[in-house]
This record gives structure tokens, C-alpha cells and sequence, in this order.
């Protein structure tokens, strides 16, 4: 049986890695990102359908939702940094703030609802991306952690709501990523982990199916 797995923020870093271990696996793919350009050109050598948009929108949403009747896993990787340099919450701009929440947890959980029907009837899996931001006090991440924080809280409920998915929030840990980048510095960032080691990672856990709960991968 052909298994289909949909990805957010999937034209690069963790979320463009994972595509091309699950398409080595013989997964067919729904891939989207909000640059149409970067998408195409990330996608170009996987046999994927790739949808450009931002999570945000609702119109976008409802063209994922279709584009995937059956679904085995749902994967919300897209995500928000905020302002850079990163700021304390003191000065924290709370305009920036409010589309923070809207991309890293109303997003997550409207896609979450458009898809349940897919999922469920394949019994599929969700991955919700978090950090170790979510748990941790690390001066400048207050807004992104709040984000990440509420994105767990939603997952661990889910889980309990419906015990017939598997449901993941993973932290993948410091990976070498332009998110990264532009919240550390470049050469910072350079030193930590290829995204590809952690998507192999991931692909295993979606293999080997365990409970539903929060996993490091630190």
C-alpha cells in the first residue's frame, strides 16, 4: 500500500530533508512552503506534488486538505523565528508576536483539523515540530518558546483525543539551518547538526511507530 505524507515548510532544511528520505522510501509526497520559486526548485528532483502557500491562509489549507483524501502522515514543520536579533520579552514587539502564534500554533491545529478525516481513516501520524525553546529559559527565545510550548500542549491533548492516530512532538535539536543562522550567527550555526541526520531519525520513528508523546532527538 502506497503510504502519502504531507509536509509544511518543506523547501528546505529539516522539513526539504525529510521529503527526500520518505521519497527513497517510495512515499508519495504533498510538499508545500510559502516561496513558490524556492519550493519548485527544492522539489525539482522528487516525485512530489508540490503546492506553494502560507499556512496561514485558509484557502491554502483547504487545497492541502484536498489534495490529500488519505492521509498516513501529517507532518507541521513550517515555523516562525520572529524578530532577529532576538529580542527580550520586555521590548518584544507583540504585533510580531500575534503572527507568531498564527504560524506556529493556529496553523498547526487548523491543518490538524482540515486533515483528521484523512488521517483517520488510515490511522496516520502526526508530527508537530517543537524545540527544546518550549521547556527551556534561554533569554531572547521567550515568544518562540511560548509558541512552541502552546504547540505541545496542543499535541499532547490531541493525543489523548484521538488514540487511534500516533502523535508526536518531536525537538529535533540544533540543526544547521537558516533559521538557526539567523538567530545565532552563521558560523554558529554551521557547527550543528545536517538536518538530513535528524530526518533519518525522524523517518525511523515514523517506522518504528511508538507511543504517542514527546520525543528529543537531540
Amino acid at each position: 500500500m502506497t503510504r502519502t505524507a504531507l509536509i509544511t515548510g518543506a523547501s528546505r532544511g529539516l522539513g526539504l530533508a525529510l521529503a527526500r528520505s520518505l521519497a527513497e522510501a517510495g512515499w508519495d509526497l504533498v510538499l508545500t512552503a510559502r516561496g513558490a520559486d524556492d519550493l519548485e526548485r527544492a522539489t525539482a528532483g522528487l516525485d512530489a506534488t508540490a503546492i506553494p502557500g502560507d499556512v496561514t491562509d485558509p484557502g491554502h489549507l483547504a487545497r492541502l486538505s484536498r489534495a490529500v483524501p488519505e492521509l498516513d502522515l501529517l507532518v507541521n514543520n513550517a515555523s516562525g523565528l520572529g524578530v532577529t536579533p532576538l529580542p527580550p520579552l520586555a521590548g518584544y514587539p507583540l504585533e510580531v508576536f500575534r503572527d507568531l502564534l498564527e504560524t506556529n500554533v493556529t496553523a498547526p491545529l487548523a491543518l490538524v483539523q482540515a486533515t483528521l478525516p484523512a488521517l483517520r481513516a488510515r490511522r496516520g501520524a502526526v508530527v508537530n515540530i517543537t524545540s527544546d525553546a518550549a521547556t527551556g529559559a534561554y533569554e531572547g527565545w521567550g515568544a518562540y518558546g511560548a509558541t512552541k510550548a502552546a504547540l505541545e500542549q496542543l499535541s499532547n491533548v490531541l493525543s489523548a483525543e484521538e488514540p487511534e492516530l500516533a502523535v508526536w512532538w518531536v525537538d529535533p535539536g540544533e540543526m544547521n539551518t537558516r533559521m538557526l543562522a539567523d538567530a545565532i550567527g552563521e558560523q554558529e550555526a554551521a557547527e550543528a547538526t545536517d538536518p538530513a541526520k535528524v530526518a533519518a531519525a525522524l523517518h525511523d520513528l515514523v517506522r518504528s511507530r511508538p507511543a504517542s508523546g514527546r520525543v528529543s532527538l537531540q
